[in-house]
């Protein structure tokens, strides 16, 4: 027995790809078996339209509602044979790995970069703080943390995303974190003799704030061992988190890293740092309270007393 459906192309937007689909959509096709998976649609469809790789398709059914899981049978979404079935080109793709391993590159180049050439940069000698000593390390400690974690912990949902949002997600990450965060750090306005006499060449103050970010970090790294831990490799199951911090918020993980930063923020009181410090907690709070609502709307029995990122706040 054979599947048959028919693949229209959405037409909101110009077609993207070397060659024009006009003369291919609609797409009737027969898949081989009477319960075929979104996969084997997908791949039929690949078949037909070579540059349509499965990473580029988001597929609806008639009733508009996305067919999201591959490994699902298509009659579990809804589909039945001789069904009409909507296409959207998604554009080329690139893979979260290679986005999150380019992104997170890009102040462990900068940083140690100024921090080096800084006289030169600056045009004045000058001898640097232990302060900014110490926020150079925190800073690469923390990236060369994201870099392992992207490589050896972070399960994704998606293997891939649009290619231009490596150029988006990179512009916070090189720009932000690192040409805006370097420059205003480890400036001579910052330097040994700068700071001398002042909170800032206390090392009781240094260490406390070294502290803060240790634990936020470590705090931070146990959250995504946990999240990994919930979902089996190779599979996109979701489970509702449990335990920690997660009994507080649903995404403590943005929690403890927005901690880490106001710990740097407060250790230079700088205002570039206190402007990168700001933008990633607003985006990671934008994030959180749309993780928040997708929990809530997918599992019933979701702890309602959980807020997305502040306990007992939001």
């Amino acid at each position: 027995m054979t599947f048959k459906v028919t693949v229209v192309k959405r037409t909101s937007k110009k077609p993207t790809g070397r060659q024009s689909t006009s003369s291919v959509f609609p797409l009737t096709l027969e898949l081989p078996t009477d319960s075929p998976t979104v996969a084997d649609l997908k791949a039929a469809i690949n078949d037909k339209v070579g540059y349509l790789s499965p990473s580029r398709q988001r597929l609806t059914n008639s009733d508009n509602k996305p067919l999201l899981d591959d490994d699902k049978q298509l009659n579990s979404g809804g589909v039945v044979p001789g069904d009409t079935i909507q296409l959207k080109d998604l554009g080329p793709q690139i893979a979260w790995k290679t986005v999150f391993l380019t992104e997170y590159f890009g102040p462990l180049f900068i940083h140690p970069l100024i921090y080096l050439y800084g006289p030169a940069i600056y045009g004045k000698n000058f001898q640097h703080s232990k302060m900014q000593q110490y926020v150079l390390v925190m800073v690469l400690a923390h990236y060369a943390k994201r870099e392992l974690e992207t490589l050896f912990v972070h399960r994704f949902s998606n293997a891939t995303m649009p290619m231009f949002n490596i150029f988006k997600n990179s512009f916070h990450y090189w720009v932000l974190s690192g040409l805006l965060l370097a420059g205003g750090v480890y400036g001579p306005w910052s330097s040994a003799s700068a700071v001398k006499g002042t909170i800032q060449a206390q090392d009781g103050f240094l260490n406390a704030c070294v502290g803060v970010w240790a634990i936020a970090e470590l705090c931070n790294l146990r959250c995504h061992m946990m999240l990994s831990n919930l979902r089996p490799k190779g599979t996109k199951q979701r489970k509702i988190p449990r335990g920690f911090a997660f009994e507080l918020v649903s995404c403590p993980n943005y929690l403890f890293e927005s901690i880490a930063w106001a710990a740097v923020t407060v250790m230079t009181l700088n205002p570039a740092a206190l402007i990168f410090s700001a933008v990633s907690v607003g985006q990671m709070l934008i994030w959180a309270l749309k993780k928040h609502r997708n929990y809530r709307k997918e599992f019933k029995d979701y702890p309602r007393g959980r807020k997305s990122m502040f306990p007992f706040i939001l």
